[in-house]
């Protein structure tokens, strides 16, 4: 799809005052009706109620609620405002359309002044509502009046999107660059100049380990169950792994982090070295390294041990730690929080303020299985949460997930969240720069060939922040980091994901989109 398609519709995309000042006042010789709604999917529903409107009238005006408004399904729109905005412009009996930035079209009722205002015959079926009857209220004040479109037919897009949720992701992909000034070459650039950057990553160290076992079956005296070893692999996690994502994008890293004095303590400072991260560990004999061990059965994590110390660190690794942050040279300082020990309420103001002023500040706190919340950490440039920790956060288990974005992004007081929402991709939240931008964006996944989920969040930590450091982009992070997310997840395990990786993925997706080969 060439993005340029939509400029031979957008003429007919105006603001209420622009539109007012089009039509002009009422009482007019051009009759002008107005329809409103979500739109979200545009069914036959729609057209025949559109198709009705338009023939009572000189003029038919589309209003549909912003994005923020819409509180149908948690996960709703599906379909942005701009995009469902140039869908209903492209319809030749449709002379303009209008995005409703309020909650309700009182407001806009008030500055168009439409001759009519057509609703559904549902509205009217059991009686007229409250919210009707006000809207005929403000149309009285101008001389203009409702209109019922026949009940003959009712179609629920609801239901339609429950049943098929809309493919529309290249769409929506080339709406949001287009409106940004972005471009698959911008990428590519964003993605080339990482090369150099220098971050220092602060975190839990986890060693994962994959026990591979054959099913033997179950003991007749117990219900114990009995396995076959066949193989052992252990990876870097955690902060480890988000390190490596760093460094293999082309940046230098320093590394710091607390391990105990045993033999996965070995293990990690060999993987990190092999894979060029500079690593400042502090060892602490008092505890384990952190390894987490499943135990996989085909492809069944059938039980996992774990072997950890989630006890908070002592004074004196604090200080060491902060020492570190304040002292070493870098473009940009990542805190990769699993609530091992060393990030917690007592710990995380000192860290927190050992961070240079100049310096990029980014944070991911994981509550798998811990008491982690990512609003202790105020006032960073970005937070990359998933749904579960944001809702843990704001002690918010019902809001849709936009809200529980906008709620987020107030609370944490920081400049870019990027909320991950598992295969639907990941929902931004930024400050609004412009009247034509969104403070909230989806990007839906990138994900092809799903292999493996586990990491996924880390690449995307990773890419994110070097993406901002080269452009301050928020929209190209988020794009970017969700690239290297999907990558992540096509792999076995926690594989480093590099350059060619995420370039790769580009270009595949730059071809989806205009439908080259």
């Amino acid at each position: 799809m060439d993005p340029k398609m939509y400029d031979r519709y957008r003429h007919k995309i105006k603001t209420p005052e622009e539109l007012r000042d089009i039509i002009g006042p009422a009482p007019r010789e051009q009759k002008v009706i107005m329809c409103h709604g979500v739109f979200d999917v545009v069914h036959p529903g729609h057209v025949r109620h559109l198709l009705y409107a338009r023939s009572k009238a000189d003029m038919l005006v589309a209003s549909l609620t912003a994005d923020i408004h819409i509180e149908k399904g948690k996960f709703r729109p599906h379909v942005p405002q701009n995009l469902r905005a140039v869908n209903l412009a492209a319809f030749d009996f449709v002379d303009y359309v209008v995005i409703d930035k309020n909650a309700k079209p009182i407001e806009n009722l008030g500055i168009i002044q439409p001759d009519f205002f057509a609703k559904g015959y549902e509205y009217v079926a059991d009686g007229m509502p409250a919210k009707t009857a006000e809207e005929a209220e403000v149309l009285a004040r101008h001389g203009g009046e409702i209109v019922f479109t026949p009940g003959d037919i009712v179609y629920s897009s609801s239901e339609l999107i429950n049943t098929f949720p809309p493919s529309i992701s290249n769409e929506k992909l080339l709406m949001l660059m287009e409106a940004e000034g972005i471009t698959f070459d911008t990428l590519r650039e964003t993605l080339l100049q990482m090369r150099g950057k220098r971050v220092h990553i602060l975190g839990d160290t986890i060693v994962d380990s994959y026990t591979e076992c054959a099913m033997i079956g179950g003991q007749t005296k117990t219900p114990t169950m009995s396995v076959l070893y066949q193989n052992k692999k252990d990876y870097v996690g955690g902060a480890g792994i988000v390190a490596e994502h760093v460094r293999a994008a082309g940046a230098d890293v320093v590394f710091s982090t607390v391990l105990g004095d045993d033999e996965h303590k070995d293990f990690v400072l060999e993987e990190l070295a092999a894979h060029g991260v500079e690593t400042k560990a502090v060892f602490d004999k008092t505890r384990p390294t952190t390894n987490k061990n499943a135990v996989v059965v085909g492809n069944y994590r059938l039980l996992k041990i774990d072997t950890l110390d989630n006890s908070s660190i002592s004074d004196a690794v604090v200080k060491e730690l902060s020492d570190a942050v304040a002292n070493t040279d870098c473009d940009a300082v990542i805190y990769s929080d699993f609530r091992h020990g060393i990030f917690n309420k007592r710990t995380i103001p000192t860290l927190v303020k050992a961070i240079p002023e100049d310096k990029l500040r980014v944070a991911d706190s994981q509550v798998a299985s811990r008491w982690g919340n990512i609003c202790e950490f105020k006032g960073f440039d970005l937070i990359t949460p998933n749904e579960r920790e944001a809702r843990f956060s704001l002690a918010d288990q019902d809001s849709g997930v936009r809200p529980l974005a906008s709620a987020l992004y107030e609370e944490a007081e920081c400049k870019l969240l990027i909320m991950k929402l598992g295969p639907r991709g990941v929902l931004a939240s930024r400050s609004k720069v412009s009247e034509a931008s969104d403070a909230i964006f989806t990007i839906d996944t990138f994900v092809k060939n799903l292999v493996d989920a586990v990491g996924a969040g880390d690449a995307l930590l990773a890419y994110s922040t070097l993406s901002l450091l080269v452009n301050n982009n928020p929209v190209v992070s988020t794009i970017l980091g969700s690239m290297a997310a999907a990558c992540e997840c096509e792999y076995d395990g926690n594989i480093p994901i590099g350059p060619e990786d995420v370039l790769a993925k580009i270009n595949e997706t730059e071809r989806q989109a205009y439908y080259a080969e």
